[in-house]
């Protein structure tokens, strides 16, 4: 009997063993994403006319560009844009500030959002540029603000 017992034991330990490297190749889906998450102050304060270009999705070291049209009430107009795999980019540096406006850049749920607030009372034509990292892709925009009021151009 005693024999029996060290035998058993080491069909149970070589039994073990190939359940955990069959573990190994066993096929696994790729987590999901899940929702985005998007806070509540990340929509709220947009101007009431702004037009601007769908998602960009600038390629890595190329330049790219992009037009705002935005009237002047005290909100922003944004360009969204995302990284290859529809992901954010980690940073956006400005590398050419507006004359006539503000810029926030910042992630939105899986897109990196770049928000112009023209200063107040402005009306008139105004540009940024802003790299994207990682990937260095550079964006240049150009803005028209329009008065307050005004009926939007076509």
């Amino acid at each position: 009997m005693s024999e029996r017992r060290p035998a058993a034991w080491r069909t149970l330990v070589v039994l073990a063993a190939a359940g955990a490297l069959l573990q190994g190749c066993a096929k696994t889906e790729e987590p999901s994403r899940g929702p985005a998450t998007v806070y509540s102050a990340d929509l709220h304060g947009g101007a009431a006319r702004c037009t601007a270009p769908d998602k960009l999705m600038p390629a890595a070291g190329q330049p790219a560009e992009a037009r705002l049209v935005v009237g002047n009430d005290g909100g922003w107009c944004a360009v969204t844009v995302a990284a290859p795999g529809d992901e954010p980019f980690a940073a956006g540096l400005l590398t050419a500030r507006p004359q006539h406006g503000r810029v926030y850049i910042h992630t939105v749920g899986y897109a990196t959002r770049i928000d112009y607030t023209p200063v107040r009372g402005y009306a008139g034509p105004d540009a940024f540029a802003v790299e994207l990292l990682p990937g260095g892709a550079a964006l240049r925009v150009s803005v028209t603000v329009q008065p307050p009021g005004a009926a939007p151009k076509a």
